[in-house]
């Protein structure tokens, strides 16, 4: 007996004839087993349902935004309103105020997870130093320049050399800011960073207690300063906007003598190669570890 399509079916008989709601299998040779289940036709007036693909959507309440609908292949998304907190395969802590390190066991600095801050003027050679040291350590080491971050701002850029003014002032600040979360963050995760900066000691606006307000009292500063013919050299060496007038660098590089007499540990590398900037770098890192230089 042959019902027409779309009549309701009779219901199944005995164990084992399938599910409701459940797609017919293939059955084995010789047993076709029974035949797929159609749903019950609508009801006089009634529009009927669209064939259902995986779980139905329901209607987004007033206000919130629709969620996309899961096809049934791939991963299973998380639930709305859930975030995965991961970023590749680590997973990225908030990163708090960066600590003290614990002393190294042997000569340098060793494998110990560290913040520095290496200051200097222009043409000092920080940002040459800075990444030879990163790259030469045994343990993982991240190098952010805090002049390549402030450049990140293409349109609109503040060139300090043009004037400091609040539009320059708030772009540091910002870039600053910026270079205290890398710091902090990439050693939540177990990685070192050497940060460098133009840092004043007479201008608390470009000075260390933004830096030890954004990384933390952790935070090692060791100051760069050779001689006034060696930066000014360098400087002409430059190009772009990282070159400096000789008048500029002259004014700078007389403002960076007081640190002398502050305390900080002061590298004059004025007859130093890079690779041996970067080793007595490490030796000084590991005597400030050891005892701390109060700033």
């Amino acid at each position: 007996m042959q019902h027409a399509v779309g009549a309701p079916l009779p219901p199944p008989h005995g164990p084992g004839i399938g599910h409701v709601g459940r797609p017919y299998q293939a059955q084995h040779a010789g047993h076709p087993g029974p035949p797929p289940i159609s749903p019950p036709p609508p009801a006089p007036g009634q529009v009927p349902p669209p064939p259902a693909q995986g779980r139905p959507q329901q209607p987004p309440a007033p206000g919130q935004a629709p969620q996309p609908v899961w096809s049934g292949t791939g991963p299973t998304p998380p639930p709305a309103g859930q975030a995965t907190g991961h970023t590749g395969h680590v997973q990225l802590p908030p990163g708090g105020p960066v600590p003290l390190p614990a002393p190294p066991a042997g000569s340098g600095t060793g494998g110990a997870t560290l913040a520095v801050l290496l200051i200097g003027p222009a043409g000092a050679g920080k940002t040459t130093v800075a990444k030879l040291w990163a790259a030469r350590r045994r343990v993982p080491t991240a190098h952010v320049s805090l002049d390549d971050v402030r450049e990140w701002v293409r349109s609109g850029f503040a060139d300090p050399q043009a004037g400091w003014n609040d539009h320059s002032e708030a772009q540091y600040r910002l870039a600053r800011r910026t270079c205290g979360f890398a710091a902090r963050n990439f050693l939540a995760n177990g990685i070192s960073c050497i940060l460098d900066d133009a840092v004043f000691p007479d201008r608390p606006v470009v000075g260390l207690g933004g830096w030890k307000r954004h990384v933390g009292p952790g935070l090692l500063p060791v100051v760069l300063l050779p001689g006034l013919e060696i930066v000014l050299e360098r400087n002409a060496a430059r190009s772009g906007n990282r070159r400096l007038s000789d008048e500029e660098v002259a004014r700078i590089h007389g403002r960076m003598a007081g640190w002398y007499g502050s305390g900080l540990p002061i590298i004059d590398n004025s007859t130093y190669d890079v690779e041996t900037t970067a080793r007595v770098l490490d030796d000084v890192l590991a005597r400030s570890i050891a005892s701390p230089p109060a700033w």
